[in-house]
């Protein structure tokens, strides 16, 4: 396990950082907590006549120990050593712990990187009971301005599942990767390189127009997927993506907080990863999930697509991803600990994980800002930590 040290940039003061890198280490530790002083931002409003208390059975987990690369850890030397900013853990609908580092406070919102994906499939899904889309017809039925795209052919089960054909460099350091153009195209920096830059999420999305395999073939995590989907949604709804989002969960599940999400500069909101909220709030998400679909006798999400969404394709599942997930899967821009019935992972970059087994009646938040984007080795830490507290708590 890393015993890496916090990088000092935290607390109430905005410290001096470099606009281009605003999301990078060190300076991460304080602007996560601070998107909106930094990004125009639209809000996700919950409904403060329909706030819904969580109920508290603490107990301390701290001292709680489990197995990790052959060493014994406590939970709480994990917490401080793994760049935590929140942590949440619920079990049967009652907060057993509860955390707050680097400054961050239970009002405060956080930046959820690509758990956004899941948030933003999850309205979809209630979207498509409504009858407004189906997951088998062609994307284009509903944008047909994507006809000369590389989607032309893909269906919304191919972005759902991330298996369209489309090609999409995922590389987070490369600035010139279609990643990096995401970057400029949603608004989050300004391009400093010469080159032809898109200027909104849907010119980028216009400009995809090479397949490098039949679509449905094979999984590749490409986080432009979503923003189709939420530009699909936009468009039969006649709404944005964050008054969707209101509408359908996030008033629904009595959310404490209005959420944000980042918007470029036509108003777009970055389904793929822009959404900001409080941890608190991010368990109310994950409750859905873990009951069912339910909110008190309410059915808002509804169970089809919950058992949908726990059976996915480990065939289409490779490497790098089975370095973490050996028989993972993802579905329904959610990640599976297993292709059928396996835990329900949200994840973002720089260490953003909502852990959903529905089986315990368990939901773990925790909201960190690890220097890297990714890192194989704390993300089996973090796994391994929590599938320990599911297993102590009763």
């Amino acid at each position: 396990m890393s015993t890496s040290p916090h990088i000092a940039v935290s607390g109430s003061l905005r410290p001096d950082f470099p606009q281009q890198d605003w999301d990078r280490a060190p300076w991460n530790r304080w602007t996560f907590q601070h998107v909106a002083d930094i990004l125009p931002t639209a809000p996700v409003q919950h409904d403060p006549h329909n706030v819904i208390a969580l109920q508290r059975d603490l107990q301390p987990l701290g001292s709680i120990l489990f197995s990790d690369e052959g060493q014994t850890v406590r939970i709480n030397d994990w917490l401080e050593s793994s760049f935590t900013d929140g942590f949440i853990v619920i079990k049967h609908n009652k907060i057993i712990a509860e955390h707050y580092l680097n400054g961050m406070t239970p009002s405060t919102l956080h930046l959820a990187q690509s758990v956004s994906k899941s948030v933003t499939a999850t309205a979809f899904g209630i979207l498509s009971t409504h009858g407004l889309v189906d997951p088998e017809r062609l994307i284009i039925d509903y944008l047909p301005e994507l006809a000369d795209t590389a989607y032309a052919t893909a269906r919304l089960r191919h972005i759902l599942d991330m298996t369209s054909g489309v090609r999409f460099d995922e590389s987070y350091t490369d600035p010139y990767s279609d990643a990096g153009r995401i970057d400029v195209a949603s608004g989050w920096k300004q391009p400093t390189l010469p080159g032809k830059w898109p200027s909104s999420m849907h010119e980028l999305i216009l400009d995809l127009k090479t397949t490098i395999r039949p679509h449905g073939a094979q999984f590749e995590y490409r986080s432009i997927e979503t923003d189709v989907l939420a530009w699909v949604m936009e468009r039969v709804t006649g709404k944005g993506l964050p008054e969707i989002v209101s509408d359908e969960i996030w008033q629904k599940i009595g959310a404490e907080h209005d959420g944000c999400f980042t918007v470029d500069g036509t108003g777009f909101a970055l389904g793929d990863g822009g959404f900001n909220a409080t941890l608190r709030d991010f368990a109310r998400f994950g409750l859905l999930w873990a009951n069912q679909g339910m909110v008190g006798n309410q059915q808002i999400l509804p169970r089809t697509w919950i058992e949908a969404t726990r059976q996915g394709d480990s065939s289409l599942f490779h490497s790098p991803y089975t370095d973490v997930l050996p028989n993972g899967a993802y579905r329904n821009q959610f990640w599976l600990t297993k292709g059928h019935g396996g835990v329900l992972l949200c994840r973002g970059v720089f260490g953003q994980l909502i852990y959903i087994d529905i089986e315990q009646s368990f939901v773990a938040v925790k909201l960190s800002t690890w220097p890297e984007f990714t890192s194989p080795t704390r993300l089996k830490t973090a796994l391994n930590a929590i599938s320990a507290l599911a297993a102590s708590i009763g």
